[in-house]
C-alpha cells in the first residue's frame, strides 16, 4: 500500500498538526510506501513574502525529520521540486467540473472570512487532487476536514479514465474484469484518524495559524508558556469540580468546550490522565495547576524532538540533500505516470 500526504507551509507547524497528521504519519512510514510533501505552492496562496516562503518550506522540512519521519523509509520532498505535479494540475483540470469547485468546504469558508476569492483558492483542490494522484497513491491520511477533496480526487480521476482509457468502466476501475482497461489514475481512500482529528485551540476553535491560537512545536520557550497558560477556561471555583465535555459542542464553529481538559487527554500517557480525570471531576484544584501540567506534559512529549529541530536547523546542507533526494524518489514515480498520461491525452 502507498500512502500520500502532505503539510502546507504557510506557518509554523503546532500540536496540531503532529496529532492531527505527523504522528499519523511517522507511524504509516512504517506500514507502507510512503509518500510525504511539504505544500509549498498550496503556500502561495497566503504566503506573498519570498523570504518568508523560503523560511516556512524549511521550517516544515525541519519539523518532519525532527519529529520522527525518517527519509530512508519515507519519499520526503518539496511539491515544488517535482514540477510534473503543475503539469497534471493543468490536464486533471480540464475535466474538473466548475460546479465542483464552487461547492468545495475550503473555498466557501475563505471566502465567509473575507479571504480574497482569486484563481489560486478557487482551483486550490485541482491541485491537492493532482498531488495525489500523481504519485498512484492508496491512502490519503486527511483529517475530517479534508475528506472532500480526496472524494473530488477519486472523482475526477474516473472522469480522466472515462474520457481517455479506451475499455474502462468506472464500476471495475483496476480493470479486473474479462474486456475492462484499468485506469490511468488510481482512486485513492481517505484514511481518518477519528481520535485525533480535532485538536482544540487556546480559544476552543480547532487550533489553527488562521485563527491564530495555536500552541506551536519549536517555538520560544516563553511563548509556549504564556500560551498555554492563556487556554481558555470558565469561572469554576478551586474547589468545585471542573466541567467535563459533553459529547459535540453546539456551536459548530467550537472544537471543545472545555479545551484544557482535551489536550491534558491528548498530551498525558492514558495512565498519568486517568489521575488528572479524578482530580478534575473532584474538585480542589485550579485550573493554573492543571496548565502548570500541561506545560510539563508538552515539554516531556516535545522535548527530545525541540533538540533535534535545534541540530537539523544548523545543519542546512544536510536539509537540502534529503530533501533532494526524496524529489528524485518522487520524479522518478511522476515521470513514469505523466509518460502515460500524456500519450492518452495526445501531448507528444
Amino acid at each position: 500500500m502507498r500512502t500520500l500526504s502532505g503539510v502546507q507551509s504557510s506557518g509554523k507547524l503546532h500540536i496540531g498538526n503532529y496529532y492531527g497528521a505527523i504522528r499519523q504519519f511517522v507511524q504509516l512510514q512504517d506500514e507502507s510506501e510512503a509518500y510525504y510533501f511539504i505544500a509549498n505552492l498550496h503556500a502561495l496562496t497566503t504566503v506573498r513574502d519570498p523570504k518568508l516562503a523560503l523560511e516556512l518550506t524549511r521550517e516544515a522540512a525541519v519539523a518532519y525529520l525532527a519529529l520522527g519521519v525518517d527519509p530512508k523509509k519515507a519519499v520526503l520532498f518539496r511539491q515544488s521540486d517535482v514540477r510534473e505535479v503543475l503539469e497534471l494540475y493543468w490536464i486533471l483540470g480540464t475535466v474538473v467540473p466548475h460546479s465542483n469547485l464552487e461547492r468545495a468546504h475550503s473555498y466557501k469558508e475563505k471566502v465567509a472570512k473575507g479571504i480574497s476569492p482569486d484563481f489560486g483558492l478557487f482551483a486550490y483542490p485541482v491541485l491537492m487532487a493532482a498531488d495525489i494522484l500523481l504519485y498512484s497513491a492508496d491512502a490519503v491520511p486527511v483529517g475530517k476536514d479534508q475528506i472532500q477533496h480526496v472524494e473530488f480526487a477519486r472523482d475526477w480521476a474516473v472522469k480522466f479514465n472515462t474520457e481517455y482509457v479506451p475499455g474502462y468502466d468506472p464500476a471495475d476501475p483496476d480493470g479486473k474484469e474479462r474486456g475492462h482497461t484499468p485506469g490511468i489514475l488510481k482512486l485513492p481512500s481517505a484514511r481518518i484518524q477519528e481520535s485525533t482529528q480535532t485538536v482544540p485551540g487556546v480559544d476552543g476553535k480547532k487550533m489553527s495559524k488562521s485563527y491564530g491560537n495555536t500552541i506551536e512545536l519549536f517555538g520560544d520557550e516563553k511563548e509556549i508558556k504564556k500560551r498555554i497558560m492563556s487556554i481558555k477556561t470558565d469561572s469554576t471555583p478551586v474547589d468545585a469540580p471542573k466541567p467535563v465535555p459533553e459529547g459535540k459542542p453546539a456551536d459548530p464553529s467550537v472544537a471543545s468546550d472545555v479545551p484544557l481538559y482535551d489536550l491534558l487527554k491528548l498530551l498525558l500517557p492514558e495512565s498519568e490522565f486517568k489521575d488528572v480525570d479524578a482530580s478534575w471531576r473532584a474538585g480542589g484544584k485550579g485550573y493554573g495547576d492543571y496548565k502548570k501540567k500541561l506545560l510539563e506534559a508538552y515539554h516531556a512529549t516535545f522535548g527530545p524532538a525541540r533538540q533535534r529541530h535545534a541540530e537539523l536547523v544548523s545543519d542546512p546542507a544536510e536539509l537540502e540533500r534529503i530533501l533532494k533526494d526524496g524529489a528524485d524518489r518522487a520524479r522518478a514515480e511522476a515521470t513514469r505516470l505523466m509518460d502515460k498520461i500524456r500519450r492518452a491525452v495526445g501531448i507528444p
